[in-house]
Order: structure tokens, then C-alpha cells, then sequence
């Protein structure tokens, strides 16, 4: 199951719309415009575009998300570009995050490089790359001192992070600060 959910900068603003593989805490994020459906289903549809069908279905089986206004039609994500479904939504109970606990707990780490109430209006979807890299590419307790990109390259198909733009960076060169994206 892969959690999905949006983080804001400032309201009114660019969201950063992501994605977690709860078993290996790898991330991909994406800036968005706005907070309307279209844009989290293009996001999709990029997805599936550039993973090719067969493999989007095997990475995201099944979605778990919130009821927020940007996921309210299943069928949206559900359908892909040959009509066929491409995965499963399903949605938490209303005002219980935790359902999705993973992710929001890895959004701690976008706080790091994008602290609380800066506006993403001025990033662009290289810079994004750049800090998800970094994160994903970060140790953590969960994962018994390994990383989220160690632990996927386990189970994912190689070609496949290569296509999102997922890379090792080494851990002498981990960045989690504003400064990362200057």
C-alpha cells in the first residue's frame, strides 16, 4: 500500500503532493499548483506515462489518502490511460492522519529543508527532486540505520528509480537544510 497526501507552504500557494512506500520509507513528491484534483491526477498520469502501465500497477497497487478536496474522485486515480484500473483509493476516517502515520511522519523531513510557513511558489520540480533524493538517502531508526533508497532498490525494479530520477547520494553529502535548494 503506498500513502498519498499533500503538504502545503503557504495557503493559497504551490503544494508539494506525495507518495510513500510505507515498508522502506521511500518518497517521491511533486510540486503542484494548486490544491484541486487535477492536479495530484496529472501527477498520476506522469507516473504511468513514464513507468509504462504494467509497472505503475505493480509499484502502486493500492492508495491510502485522506478525503482532502485534491483526492475526492477515486475513479480519477483508479482509471489509467487505457481505461483499465491502474490501482485502488481508499480513503481514512475522517481526522485520523495516523491511518497514514508514515507519511506524515517522513513530512517532518521536508520540514527540515522547507521550514513551517515558507511559500514553494519560487521552487520548480528539479529543486523538489533534489531535496526528495536527499531525504530519501537519509538514515533512519525505523530502517535499523539504513535508508528508504537502499531498502527499495531491494524490491524495486532499478530501471524503474531510475525513470522517477531517484539516486543514492553519499551520506557525506546529505543536505536536510534550507540551503539544499539554493
Amino acid at each position: 500500500m503506498v500513502q498519498m497526501d499533500t503538504v502545503e507552504g503557504n495557503k493559497g500557494g504551490k503544494l508539494l503532493h506525495t507518495l510513500l512506500w510505507p515498508e522502506n520509507n521511500l518518497m517521491l513528491a511533486f510540486l503542484i499548483e494548486t490544491k484541486e484534483m487535477k492536479n495530484t491526477v496529472a501527477a498520476f498520469d506522469w507516473l504511468e506515462e513514464t513507468l509504462g502501465s504494467e509497472m505503475f500497477r505493480e509499484l502502486f497497487p493500492v492508495i491510502l489518502t485522506d478525503n482532502g478536496c485534491e483526492f475526492a474522485d477515486p475513479e480519477l486515480f483508479e482509471k489509467g490511460h487505457d481505461g483499465k484500473k491502474r490501482t485502488r483509493v481508499f480513503y481514512c476516517e475522517s481526522r485520523h492522519s495516523e491511518q497514514k502515520g508514515e507519511l506524515e511522519k517522513n513530512h517532518e523531513y521536508i520540514k527540515y529543508v522547507l521550514p513551517k510557513g515558507n511559500s514553494f511558489d519560487g521552487l520548480n520540480q528539479e529543486q523538489v527532486l533534489r531535496m526528495v533524493n536527499h531525504i530519501n538517502n537519509t538514515t533512519r531508526p525505523k530502517l535499523h540505520g539504513s535508508t528508504p533508497m537502499k531498502k527499495a532498490l531491494k524490491s524495486f525494479d532499478k530501471n524503474a528509480m531510475e525513470k522517477l530520477g531517484l539516486e543514492i547520494i553519499p551520506p557525506d553529502e546529505i543536505c536536510l537544510k534550507p540551503e539544499l535548494l539554493k
